[in-house]
């Protein structure tokens, strides 16, 4: 596993950042129990960095997070926590409520209470703002986070999907750094290379946090817009290179990621321990410039300008 320095934090983070968002499936006895052991697979893989929600599994995917730290209590010293909040499900019992952002004070407070508690522990090491709240009120949300620091609740905190004009707007009120965006970034939605989110991320030391990294190959990419002809020329060149490197086309893809110069850390989210680990191969690859523009070239159907 190679490790990278999460600017603004004294932390060191391993450069694959372990999802847990299905690490509890259907929430049956068999899914948890192998949600259980992707974990361990992880941590023996070198993984250090484990990414929650509270919306994940309903919030069970916490909850067996921490079964796991207090089977091995050890294990919280030589690991990141990060989770995220801001989602707020449309309730079963309502049928007014619609799903909705919410950035409120109070909201926020709650949520953070509510992870900390299902985790077992008393700190997490990183907080973020789930999905933009149009509501939001940034006076507000930098109050918010002022009392998780000082309570000692929150150590660092980040956002998740923001865009740059979103993120400059909390900037300019906090008396402390974002430390990251967890943003989409795959072969499929390349936004972040061309709305500033990225050049953002490298001017302000913030660090990119990739969800769905293997959209559009692995799996398939959210809101797919690709025609069998864009599929067709991208598998094409994976594979072309996939032999070159001597890997599997999916880690060519992790490759791509690394390669940019904002330091992007992919979230790998299988449950399957060969896959966990495998994703490593991509942190050795020689990638170069020329192969990262030939994968862009055949996902657009043609050169850059």
């Amino acid at each position: 596993m190679q490790f990278k320095h999460l600017k603004h934090t004294e932390f060191t983070s391993s450069r694959l950042i372990y999802g847990c968002m299905r690490i509890t499936g259907e929430n049956s006895e068999a899914d948890r129990k192998k949600g259980k052991a992707a974990i361990y697979s992880a941590i023996e893989a070198g993984y250090n960095h484990f990414d929650h929600a509270d919306i994940y599994g309903g919030g069970e995917c916490e909850s067996l997070f921490g079964e796991i730290l207090k089977e091995s209590p050890s294990l919280r010293d030589d690991i990141l926590i990060t989770s995220k909040a801001g989602i707020r499900p449309k309730k079963k019992h309502s049928d007014y409520s619609p799903t909705r952002y919410d950035f409120s004070k109070q909201y926020i407070l709650e949520s953070v209470n509510g992870s900390l508690g299902r985790l077992g522990v008393e700190q997490l090491d990183l907080f973020m703002l789930h999905r933009p709240d149009f509501l939001m009120n940034v006076h507000e949300v930098a109050e918010t986070f002022a009392i998780l620091k000082a309570s000692g609740k929150v150590k660092h905190f980040g956002v998740s999907n923001f865009k740059p004009s979103q993120v400059e707007s909390l900037r300019s009120v906090m008396s402390m750094p974002l430390v990251a965006n967890q943003v989409e970034i795959n072969i499929h939605n390349i936004d972040t290379l061309i709305d500033g989110t990225l050049d953002q991320c490298q001017q302000h030391k913030i660090t990119p946090i990739a969800w769905c990294p293997l959209g559009g190959v692995a799996y398939p990419a959210w809101g797919n817009t690709f025609t069998s002809e864009d599929e067709q020329r991208i598998e094409i060149e994976l594979k072309l290179q996939a032999q070159k490197y001597q890997c599997q086309p999916w880690q060519v893809i992790l490759a791509w990621l690394l390669l940019h110069p904002a330091g992007i850390f992919p979230i790998i989210g299988s449950t399957t321990p060969s896959r966990i680990a495998a994703a490593k191969v991509a942190l050795d690859l020689q990638y170069s410039r020329e192969d990262w523009y030939r994968l862009f070239e055949a996902r657009n159907g043609e050169t850059v300008p």
